[in-house]
């Protein structure tokens, strides 16, 4: 008995041959070629007129042509229930009839006999080991069960190996075996223990290295940003680093996520169907360049910190603009995938760890011109230098009224990067260069001036 639908407002079941129907009285009504289509007040078109069924309906195919529910072709009958206002459709099919719509659809057609057959095998033994409970079918059609596509889901060789299998399960110690497949391994199977948190005494992990000729072997990489993580894995706060805690097979049990607030554990179930993962056997390579939040003055080294963990050669690149970016070099990086670099930026620019086929996300670390300040050699007179030279940039001179600074001149840097000022009076007083050019603002020490 094998679900192939419910909560259906209606079905069309037809048949190319004469075919009939039975109700719950037991009442057999005969149907027309052609399609019929059913609600839940099981109102029948038949030979003799339209009758009322009494529910469950079973309807029965004719002669050497199988029924069709909703267009695809199954063998055996179908069941219809009411449920409400709806209807549920079951298919009533003998296991080998039901087994040729299987094995098809989970493993190509056109691979060795050897491997058909051996499917045919493990499809029979799940099936039985595996029937539904407490529900008024035995199987589903989709991968809760086995994908069933009944007829349109038949080939002539998978056929041949139902029929070349037949009677023939997987039994351990006197019992049917639960025969779990699929299509990658990855290279290595997983243990029930890994999996289920049960173990099974022939349900253990072991290398597979045949698995090496599927297209999904290896798969990846997949990239994804911290606020991206914090919503699809539920977070609340920022993710910081994630690091994964391994099973015996090298699955992932769980990841442990750091974030602004402390650190939690996610399944790794949830992280496959959050991220859309085709399994639980990755891993996990973190790219984070730390925010820096001082302007760096020109000339000053400054240490880019961050995490490049799991990946390989990680290297470090800036942008004045995020459209092109230049290699500086490779990060010095520790055993835990902690990185630095020093640098030496001679403007304001961005910078972000590169790897092959990923890079962080970009930090910006703005620079200040070095501006430096002095009492002349003339009375009353200020003397700068600005570094790098400005040519051209506008400079301020203020002098400390109380809390605030007042202006007292306004000067431009000459070629050689130099400004001069005279004042009117004592006091301490600083430059100031304004923002420009690809530069944060950039302010002397305190100069005190005497009279």
């Amino acid at each position: 008995r094998v679900l192939l639908a419910e909560g259906k407002p209606a079905v069309a079941v037809s048949s190319q041959k004469p075919f009939t129907a039975l109700d719950a009285r037991g009442e057999t009504f005969k149907l027309a070629p052609g399609a019929i289509i059913l609600r839940p007040k099981l109102v029948l078109s038949t030979v003799d007129g339209p009758v009322k069924a009494a529910p469950p309906l079973v309807i029965r195919p004719g002669k050497d042509t199988p029924l069709a529910f909703d267009g695809v072709q199954y063998r055996g009958s179908l069941e219809l229930a009411v449920q409400g206002r709806f209807l549920r459709v079951v298919n009533f099919v003998p296991l080998d009839a039901y087994l040729p719509g299987v094995v098809a659809n989970e493993m190509p057609h056109t691979w060795p006999s050897e491997a058909l057959e051996a499917q045919a095998v493990a499809a029979r033994s799940y099936a039985l080991a595996n029937l539904v409970k407490g529900k008024p079918f035995d199987l589903y059609a989709d991968v809760r069960s086995q994908v069933y596509r009944g007829v349109a889901g038949e080939k002539p060789r998978t056929t041949q190996a139902v029929r070349a299998t037949a009677g023939q399960v997987v039994l351990y110690d006197g019992r049917l075996a639960t025969t779990y497949y699929f299509s990658t391994s990855g290279g290595r199977t997983a243990s029930a223990a890994d999996v289920f948190g049960t173990p099974v005494p022939y349900l253990l992990s072991r290398p597979d290295p045949w698995d090496k000729v599927s297209p999904h072997h290896v798969w990846g990489p997949f990239l994804f940003g911290a606020r991206t993580l914090q919503s699809r894995l539920g977070i609340d706060e920022r993710v910081l680093d994630a690091v994964g805690v391994p099973t015996p097979s090298g699955r992932l049990r769980s990841i442990t996520v750091q974030t602004e607030g402390g650190t939690s554990t996610v399944p790794a179930a949830l992280l496959r169907t959050g991220l859309g993962l085709r399994s639980t056997w990755v891993t996990i390579g973190v790219l984070r360049l730390d925010q820096r939040h001082e302007t760096v003055v020109f000339g000053s080294p400054l240490r880019l910190t961050g995490l490049a963990r799991s990946l390989p050669a990680p290297m470090l690149f800036s942008s004045p603009d995020g459209s092109r970016w230049t290699e500086v070099g490779p990060f010095q990086r520790a055993t835990s995938g902690i990185a630095s670099l020093v640098v030496k930026p001679e403007r304001t620019l961005r910078y972000r760890i590169e790897v092959e086929g990923a890079a962080s996300p970009a930090i910006l670390v703005e620079v200040a011109p070095r501006v430096q300040l002095a009492q002349g050699a003339e009375p009353m007179t200020l003397t700068g230098t600005v570094r790098p030279r400005l040519s051209g940039a506008a400079v301020f001179i203020e002098r400390r009224a109380g809390s605030a600074w007042r202006r007292s001149a306004r000067k431009t840097v000459d070629t050689a990067g130099a400004f001069r000022a005279e004042v009117r009076e004592p006091g301490e007083y600083r430059a100031r260069l304004p923002a420009t050019g690809g530069y944060a603002e950039g302010v002397t020490a305190v100069l005190a001036l005497a009279g």
